[in-house]
């Protein structure tokens, strides 16, 4: 599986964000996503201590969303936590379980941002550029940004916006559930980021392939001391 490789991982805080801020002008949001055949979701858990954490990548096909593939990748964090730079912490580990798929997917859904962000850069934008695929952030918590009321009936939107401008929407994929804050990531426009996002809900909070990596990660951490390396 190719991974561009645009810069090292061991950084500092300052270095970071310099690093965001050089690879946004990389980020294209005209939609390439326009045949989608198989859809992913990544999601990554911590250990109790926070020292290690399982990254899961699930493939499912689209639109009937049966499983396809799926990878994890478990081991430790050394980039400690800082909101705006969440994919320094996780995207070594999603990449490791990306490259054991046996099957490149069309789209990724993340859990995290897309440019919904401080710097436009979040982990779905940043994974995007790396892995040069469609990608969404379909966010359970608000990064940034403002936006309105929303519906309470499943499929409600409004927009959500930063400084007046339109970065995203925050979208109700459930009756009686707090809604999801979606952004577009990278080679996709918010409009199609939107559409994936309801079409691959059934009748849960997050969208199928994010739930099932979700699920995928809780079964891999309960087995506990152990640090798998293969499915």
């Amino acid at each position: 599986m190719r991974v561009r490789s645009l810069h090292p991982w061991n950084v500092n805080y300052r270095e970071a964000i310099r690093i965001q801020e050089k690879l946004r002008a990389e980020i294209s949001l005209i939609n390439s996503a326009r045949e989608v055949r198989s859809i992913a979701g990544a999601d990554v858990s911590y250990s109790r201590d926070g020292g290690e954490a399982v990254a899961a990548m699930v493939v499912l096909s689209y639109p009937d969303l049966d499983p396809i593939d799926e990878a994890f990748s478990w081991g430790k964090i050394s980039f400690p936590y800082i909101p705006g730079l969440l994919s320094f912490r996780e995207a070594p580990l999603i990449i490791e379980a990306f490259q054991r798929l046996q099957r490149i997917p069309d789209v990724v859904l993340y859990d995290g941002q897309g440019i919904a962000h401080i710097r436009s850069f979040g982990l779905a934008a940043h994974m995007g550029v790396l892995l040069d695929l469609p990608s969404v952030g379909c966010a359970k918590k608000k990064l940034v940004g403002d936006f309105g009321e929303v519906g309470l009936h499943a499929g409600s939107t409004t927009s959500l916006k930063i400084d007046g401008k339109i970065v995203g929407a925050v979208i109700r994929t459930r009756r009686g559930v707090k809604p999801v804050f979606v952004s577009p990531g990278h080679r996709i426009d918010l409009q199609s980021s939107i559409g994936l996002v309801l079409k691959t809900c059934r009748g849960f909070r997050l969208p199928e392939p994010i739930r099932r990596a979700h699920l995928m990660v809780k079964r891999i951490r309960s087995l506990g001391g152990t640090a798998p390396t293969k499915k």
